[in-house]
């Protein structure tokens, strides 16, 4: 199937939507999407970095709102 989205004639509203319909529809298979071996290194050289006191982790809501906080 291979549909084309009308792009230029949709307002950001609109692509915002399609973007969070295909993200949804992702997520519902997202055992079939392979993970790349780059990501694994990142996300074990992330882990490292909290494990050895130089970074760590913040819960997303607080990163959320200091995002909000920074670009108002």
């Amino acid at each position: 199937m291979q549909e084309q989205l009308p792009l230029n004639r949709m307002s950001v509203s609109e692509k915002l939507i399609a973007i969070n319909q295909i993200w949804d529809s992702l997520i519902q298979t997202s055992d079939d999407i392979p993970t790349p071996e780059w990501h694994k290194d990142v996300l074990s050289a992330r882990r490292k970095r909290v494990e050895d006191d130089v970074s760590q982790f913040k819960p997303l809501e607080t990163v959320k709102q200091e995002l909000r906080t920074k670009f108002k």
